[in-house]
Order: C-alpha cells, then sequence, then structure tokens
C-alpha cells in the first residue's frame, strides 16, 4: 500500500526562492501520522519481513553502490554545501557513514516507533542546516540560500539511495521483474515520508522515477565545484579510514556515473568488458557467501526482534560495523 494522496508529479525544477519548498515540523507530522494509520504489525515497521524493501537492503552488496550515490548526492550544489559546512565527513568519515546507515537502516529494519523517531531526529537535525553557497556552481549562484529540510534537495537525496540500491543488487543478484520494481518503488515512497516528502512531490511509479532521475542527470541543478570534488575524492578513496575500497570499486563507480561527473569527479575511465568480468566473479562468489555474513546486522536484528529474540554476537557486530551501534535503539540515533 502506498502512502496516501498521489497527485501528479510536478515537472518544475525548484532552484531559487520562488520555488524553493521547504518542509515544515507540521509537514513532517502529517507523513509520520499517514504512515501511522497504515495497517500492519507495528513491531515490523513500515515494511516487514514480506516487502521487497526487506529483500533488497537486507544485502550487504549495496555497499557496492554507496560511492555512486555519495558522489551523485555531492553533484547537487546544496546537499554538498550542506555536508562540507555541517558534517564531520573530512574529520570523521567512518562517523558519518555509521550516523547515515544508523538512520536510514532504523526506518528500514527498525519498529514502527523507532522508525518514527529517527524520522523525527533527522528533522530536527535538518533544521539546523542551512547556509548560503560560498560560490557559483552551474546554475546556482554564490549566497544562493540552502537548506536540509528542502523539498528537492531531500527528494533527490533519496532518489540517489533507491536507484543506487537496485543497480548494486542487480551486479550481483538476478534482475528484479517489473513487478517488483513496481512493488519496490511503491514501498519506497514511505522511505520519502519518513524523510518529510510528500507522495505530491514524487514521480508515481518506477518508470517516471527512472525519467526524473535521467532528467536530473542532464539537469543544471546538478553541478560539481572543487570543494564537491574534494570531498568526492576523500569518500571514494576512504581517506581518513581503515577502509581503503579497491581499485575496481573506483572503476564500478565511475562506470555507473553519468558522463559527465565521471569527469567532473575526476573518476578513472571503465570499460563494458572490465564491468562484464567484475559482473561474472561478483555474481558467482557473492550469493555463496553465508546469509549470517551475507546479510546486514539490523535485518537480523528485525528477524529476531520478530521472533521476541534479542540480536545474537554476530549480529550485534554486524551493526557496529554498519551502524556503530550494537543495536537499533530510539534514544540513540545520531546526528
Amino acid at each position: 500500500m502506498m502512502v496516501k494522496g498521489i497527485l501528479a508529479f510536478p515537472q518544475k525544477t525548484m532552484m531559487n526562492s520562488e520555488t524553493r519548498i521547504d518542509v515544515s515540523q507540521a509537514d513532517a507530522e502529517s507523513q509520520l501520522t499517514e504512515l501511522e494509520a497504515l495497517p500492519g504489525d507495528p513491531s515490523a515497521g513500515f515494511f516487514g519481513p514480506d516487502s521487497v524493501s526487506w529483500r533488497i537492503n537486507r544485502e550487504s552488496a549495496l555497499f557496492l553502490g554507496a560511492g555512486r550515490a555519495a558522489l551523485l548526492q555531492l553533484a547537487h550544489p546544496w546537499v554538498a554545501a550542506a555536508i562540507l559546512h555541517h558534517s564531520k565527513v573530512l574529520n570523521d568519515p567512518i562517523g558519518r557513514f555509521h550516523s547515515t546507515f544508523r538512520v536510514v537502516y532504523t526506518m528500514l529494519f527498525g519498529s514502527r516507533a523507532q522508525a518514527v523517531a529517527a524520522s523525527r531526529r533527522l528533522y530536527r537535525r535538518h533544521t539546523g542546516i542551512t547556509g548560503e553557497l560560498p560560490n557559483t556552481v552551474g546554475a546556482h549562484t554564490r549566497g544562493e540560500h540552502y537548506e536540509a529540510n528542502e523539498i528537492s534537495a531531500l527528494r533527490w537525496v533519496y532518489a540517489t539511495l533507491i536507484e543506487s540500491a537496485v543497480l548494486a543488487y542487480e551486479l550481483v543478484l538476478p534482475p528484479l521483474p517489473p513487478s517488483e520494481l513496481k512493488r519496490y518503488y511503491a514501498e519506497t515512497r514511505r522511505l520519502a515520508a519518513l524523510f518529510g516528502i510528500a507522495a505530491q512531490w514524487l514521480p508515481p511509479d518506477w518508470l517516471a522515477f527512472k525519467g526524473y532521475c535521467a532528467g536530473m542527470f542532464d539537469s543544471p541543478t546538478l553541478a560539481v565545484d572543487d570543494n564537491a570534488c574534494a570531498v568526492g575524492r576523500s569518500v571514494i578513496s576512504g581517506v581518513g579510514t581503515w577502509i581503503r575500497p579497491p581499485r575496481w570499486y573506483k572503476t564500478l563507480t565511475s562506470f555507473w556515473m553519468p558522463p559527465r561527473f565521471r569527469t567532473a569527479f575526476e573518476l578513472p575511465p571503465a570499460s563494458e568488458s572490465a564491468i562484464a568480468g567484475l559482473r561474472r566473479n561478483l555474481s558467482f562468489v557473492y550469493p555463496l557467501i553465508p546469509r549470517a555474513l551475507r546479510f546486514v546486522g539490523p535485518y537480523h536484528e528485525a528477524r529476531a526482534r520478530l521472533r521476541g529474540l534479542t540480536p545474537g554476537l554476530l549480529t550485534r557486530q554486524s551493526n557496529r560495523f554498519w551502524m556503530g551501534q550494537p543495536q537499533m535503539l530510539l534514544s540513540e540515533i545520531a546526528e
């Protein structure tokens, strides 16, 4: 079931003060009220074990698309400025990684109470992320105001996560049939609502969503400056962390990027043949990984919760890797 209130998706690009639409606290609470009215077991959250969202997002292979999603987010000057000036991504990239996945995984795999708490905490965090662009970037002029709780920026972040997840999933596992993609996108509109995005600001279906993404790739709304490029290099190289992505990871990220952003972020070229070989190898090896390791800790925790159990040691360790803490907790959703 979709979140209620689906209207025709507005086609205009919102880039100036006349067309800016910010999410008010009342708007955000309205989205949560609609979500909480949906039928279902509250302990299963807003998706549940029969959802396509759980099936896709439980896969640790989705990390393969994380670099792409991060770079595409940085290609939006408002997002890049917010990350550069209001996060610890350069000084504490692991902390940034954990805070992002803690919120997203809690929304996906937490109980309804946990997901709502994550949504409210994220909204409060976003209210403090405002500023002015320090320089002109593409169609965005120096001094242009930005804030994190603005619909077009939120929608783009949401879109990069959803599209990149499908790319990563289908790299190592059989492609999803159209009916499953339709279900998946319908479910992700609940995730968008947890971000504060009303259904009227979203493409109505998967095909329209893909069209929105393609349009954004060519849109002057997205542009990369030296600051975004520097942050992107840090993210994709693992600087400041113990994680050093292999060269093929950067090549894969490059292959998935639109050509103009591949150039802007100074990514290496990627040939079809190299990616085909990588796909063959990964699609052979990945399904052989035991599910206890292959599926992320928050998924295992959710399954344990539905059985009335607490997460075991392996799940808690996996949670520490992905979220920086052993369990999804109401009071410890990082900012």
